[in-house]
């Protein structure tokens, strides 16, 4: 933490955060325990009706300003609409924070409607700020409330309704792990550039090829699953100014995205990546399929395709000639628009290990579809090109390319 002799209002604090008008006892506690703990903590009511009795350090009104809202605005609305506009205000009010260098750190404490505000600002802040978000709903699928942050998420095992023997026992817990992170300095290692890269295990032997190649030339490689999540989580990284180049071998997602998988990373792939103008190479690893759950669950219109048993929760479904061509005007149209040098390299004997001679995807005229169709859509230039290499994704050579083809585009960086 800062030093204590500075101003309290510039100086970064714990921000303890919960709906006043059902949680202020609960928060006091917590906030009491990080004191003890010699944690500087702000508390923030992020009520959408008027708390009781006891007022937080920063009131629900307060928030609220920085959207322009007023509190009688929120209690107009329903249940849901109140919840999602205190969810935006507490965002815009928490980015605004830390752009002041205000935050140190994170902890909220609620219910479903105070979890789905408090995670909602905290999934906007950087990569490595502490959140923790002690909750009823820890359990289950926590993906809307986490996403691809790194949101610490604490069954509170009994409601947030009083304390007792559990809760003063869980609350205090996660105050201390709380004042842990925040008081605990990362161990400093020598910096070096930190590079994305997208992985499946069909793409395996080629990332990791690459990954051993960067990384002896001194790059810190951090590989996403290209799961969806996946995806998302290397552009925040690149949003946020951690990653410095990306090397994206496994554009899957993609083929979820335009043909209904459950591994799509959503409509804004890729965006982030050509807009940060960072060194970038693409590749096509695993277009070949769209990803399901375990067999039963693969929807009805797909029944009769070409599916592949994966692992008992993953079912793989082979694209199609038609599905190729959809794909590759999608990458088409988001490539068209980069104004910064991106190289997409296309490995010609097939882009996943099941795609290859014998292999139960192997589609030759389905691939060559994908290839054409880019090279006859992408706008090449001097900044966007295609290669295409008469070789398998997972060959040697491949890797090789790929790493080739990023190191040229960082010495352009740095020229």
């Amino acid at each position: 933490m800062p030093e204590q002799s500075l101003d309290p209002h510039q100086r970064a604090v714990v921000f303890a955060v919960a709906t006043f008008d059902t949680k202020a006892e609960e928060l006091a506690w917590v906030a009491s325990c990080l004191r003890k703990a010699m944690v500087e903590v702000i508390t923030v009511d992020v009520s959408t009706a008027l708390p009781k009795d006891v007022a937080a350090d920063v009131p629900a009104s307060q928030v609220l300003e920085a959207s322009g809202l007023t509190l009688s605005d929120v209690q107009s609305k329903d249940r849901g609409g109140a919840v999602t506009a205190m969810s935006d205000a507490f965002r815009i009010w928490l980015l605004l924070e830390h752009a002041k260098g205000r935050v140190a750190g994170v902890i909220g404490i609620g219910g479903s409607g105070g979890t789905a505000i408090v995670t909602a600002g905290m999934r906007a802040l950087t990569v490595g700020i502490p959140k923790l978000m002690v909750s009823t709903m820890a359990s289950g699928n926590t993906a809307p409330y986490v996403d691809c942050s790194d949101i610490c998420l604490m069954p509170s095992i009994v409601d947030v309704a009083g304390l007792n023997t559990v809760s003063r026992r869980v609350l205090s817990n996660a105050a201390h792990a709380m004042a842990g992170m925040v008081t605990h300095a990362v161990t400093k290692t020598v910096a070096r550039p930190a590079i994305g890269m997208t992985m499946f295990g069909v793409t395996t032997p080629c990332v990791t090829a690459v990954r051993k190649s960067l990384e002896d030339a001194g790059f810190d490689c951090l590989v996403f699953h290209a799961t969806g999540t996946g995806g998302r989580a290397m552009e925040k990284l690149v949003e946020s100014g951690l990653i410095e180049g990306v090397l994206d071998i496994t554009t899957t997602e993609v083929a979820d995205e335009v043909v209904g998988g459950i591994l799509s990373a959503g409509p804004q792939r890729f965006d982030v990546i050509l807009q940060q103008q960072i060194p970038y190479v693409m590749s096509l690893g695993a277009l070949d399929m769209v990803n399901f759950g375990a067999r039963e669950t693969v929807p009805d219109r797909f029944r009769n395709r070409l599916l592949h048993v994966h692992n008992a929760n993953v079912t793989l479904m082979r694209t199609t000639a038609d599905e190729n061509r959809q794909v590759a005007e999608w990458i088409a149209a988001k490539l068209n628009h980069s104004s910064s040098a991106v190289t997409l390299l296309i490995p010609e004997q097939g882009v996943s290990t099941i795609d290859a001679a014998g292999q139960p995807f192997h589609d030759p005229t389905a691939d060559a579809v994908l290839f054409e169709e880019l090279e006859s859509l992408v706008e090449q230039s001097e900044l966007r090109r295609i290669v295409r290499l008469p070789l398998h994704i997972n060959d040697p050579e491949f890797a090789k390319a790929l790493v080739d083809e990023f190191q040229r585009l960082w010495a352009m960086r740095r020229t």
